[in-house]
């Protein structure tokens, strides 16, 4: 295989960039008066606009001879048709399966795994209409009006990211907690002021042995327990996401109750899976199945459309011409909308567990740079924060601006102020204002450099409708094609997630060493020797 450095399209890019690098914004937009309106795309309820970056329309279409010499259509499809790409696990790769009509055929080893998808989310769905309904009472025979989903990484993020975005359209009747941390002071603050009688708590681990979860687990078992007294209770109160029956009857739970899924289900692409049942509870099933069609728009736009319209392929390849020709190293996720307050924090497993790699799918090490930083905060908040270095500092980092033209909660001019503040800053971020200008606004001269700014700052803009379920499935399902756009041009496997084992093995050998009365033997090394004494003495356990 050609290495990607040495690819025609990628020796091209790197002559253009450095042909067009001196190039600013503010004459890019001179010269095309129309550019505002020929750079963006749309699809599935999302309009992109990319104007705002540093490229010109041979930029893009290099960028699309890179996809094209990369085999990115090829992999697209091999993704589709449920091939196991995922190849350092032997699996395929199908969470666009969870959200596949119910008529369609999509196979893994010659089945058609759609029909069992649909039994799943229909279990799913008379589950979560009989807790809404009060249908589902708990051990002492009252309703549920709590409930706790157990979990960590994408059994937590996807369904926590999910629950506050969409909280507009939840049952307010039911309050909904979710407890990942292994920290205690997570579990007592999220179960302090609930009564066990009315709790139900959902535990999300494909294996029922996740050391955080099943640590939560079992303390939340003892909660209910020292309320309720009796061992028959955790049949009433709990309930299992997992694969493994063994285990989750072994912990109490009817296995009746216990929502399966599959090894084709990456846990941080699995929010559409089994995953989903507190989003599904919360939101009632109609809405989780509009939020199921939003991911099915997107994922049918990115297996159709062609790259140079394809809004995934277009921002993952916008992220390859950053990362890689520019050396920008963060991506800023700036949603103008409460609501999406934990998306990038779901973003951020979503990007860097996938594209975190230093080798390539056969094992050598990259010569590139991959997985940029991804982080933000919601709206205005963020303008108070670290605006100021992305407008002034001395890194360069590439924006995403989320909005909506009409809010879900109007309350005056409210999200006329948060808009124009959005338009405003990707406006000010392109363009900048120069030292003549400030000058001619009567800035002293001694002080028009500290009120310059440069400008030629580059950012996207997405702006739907409205913040609805099929929105927000459109949304999370075009940050999940880009990122797997990036994983295919890198040569590497967004689908596993090796760098996580290690800190756990030795998690698992260090806790023994902090538990115990009697001093033990340490074989680590100086620091973390002198680390876990200290510890233990501060413990007074020495």
């Amino acid at each position: 295989m050609t290495m990607l450095t040495q690819r025609p399209a990628w020796r091209a890019l790197e002559a253009h960039y450095q042909a067009i690098r001196g190039a600013h914004l503010r004459q890019l937009f001179a010269d095309d008066p129309h550019r505002g309106e020929r750079l963006v795309a749309e699809a599935a309820g999302l309009y992109f606009d990319y104007a705002k970056n540093r490229l010109t329309d041979e930029t893009i279409g290099l960028l699309v001879a890179l996809a094209e010499e990369c085999g990115l259509r090829a992999k697209i499809d091999a993704m589709f048709r449920g091939e196991r790409i995922n190849t350092t696990e032997d699996r395929a790769v199908l969470h666009v399966a969870l959200r596949a009509p119910r008529g369609a055929v999509i196979e893994v080893d010659g089945v058609n795994v759609v029909p069992e998808v649909h039994a799943v989310l229909d279990r799913m769905a008379a589950f979560a209409a009989q807790v809404r309904a009060g249908g589902w009472a708990g051990f002492t025979g009252k309703p549920i009006r709590n409930l706790v989903n157990i979990g960590i990484g994408g059994s937590d993020l996807g369904p926590v990211m999910a629950y506050e975005a969409l909280k507009h359209y939840s049952d307010r009747h039911l309050t909904v907690r979710f407890v990942s941390n292994v920290d205690g002071s997570d579990f007592a603050e999220a179960t302090r002021d609930l009564d066990p009688a009315e709790t139900l708590f959902i535990v999300a681990s494909k294996t029922f042995t996740t050391l955080e979860t099943m640590t939560n687990a079992r303390t939340a078992r003892a909660w209910l327990l020292g309320a309720l007294g009796d061992e028959a209770a955790v049949a009433r109160h709990f309930v299992a996401v997992s694969t493994n029956a063994a285990e989750v009857a072994k912990f109490g739970i009817d296995t009746t109750n216990m929502f399966g899924f599959w090894d084709w289900v990456g846990g941080r692409y699995s929010m559409t899976s089994a995953i989903g049942l507190s989003t599904m509870v919360a939101l009632g099933p109609e809405r989780y199945r509009e939020l199921l069609d939003g991911f099915h728009a997107m994922d049918e736009h990115f297996r159709t459309a062609p790259f140079a319209s394809n809004l995934p392929a277009l921002h993952g390849l916008l992220t390859i011409w950053y990362a890689n020709f520019s050396g920008v190293e963060t991506v800023a996720i700036l949603p103008y909308d409460q609501y999406l307050k934990r998306f990038p924090a779901y973003l951020q497993q979503l990007t860097m567990e996938s594209n975190g790699k230093s080798v390539t799918l056969a094992g050598t090490p990259v010569a590139y740079q991959t997985g940029p930083i991804y982080w933000g905060e919601p709206g205005t908040n963020g303008q108070h924060s670290f605006y100021q270095l992305i407008h002034q500092g001395t890194r360069l980092i590439v924006c995403d601006f989320i909005g909506f033209a009409t809010t879900l909660n109007p309350l005056g001019n409210h999200h006329d102020l948060l808009m124009a503040n959005m338009f405003a800053q990707a406006e000010a971020l392109a363009f900048g204002k120069t030292a003549e200008e400030a000058l001619a606004e009567g800035t002293p001269a001694w002080l028009a450099p500290h009120r310059t700014f440069a400008g030629n700052r580059p950012s996207n803009t997405i702006l739907a409708a409205r913040l609805t379920p099929a929105t927000l499935g459109a949304l999370t399902a075009f940050y999940e094609h880009s990122v797997f756009t990036q994983g295919v041009i890198w040569n590497i496997n967004p689908f596993d997630q090796w760098g996580v084992e290690l800190g756990k093995v030795l998690a698992g050998r260090i806790a023994p060493e902090l538990a115990g009365e009697a001093t033990p033997a340490l074989a680590h090394d100086s620091s973390t020797n002198t680390l876990i004494r200290r510890y233990r003495a501060l413990c007074g356990r020495t």
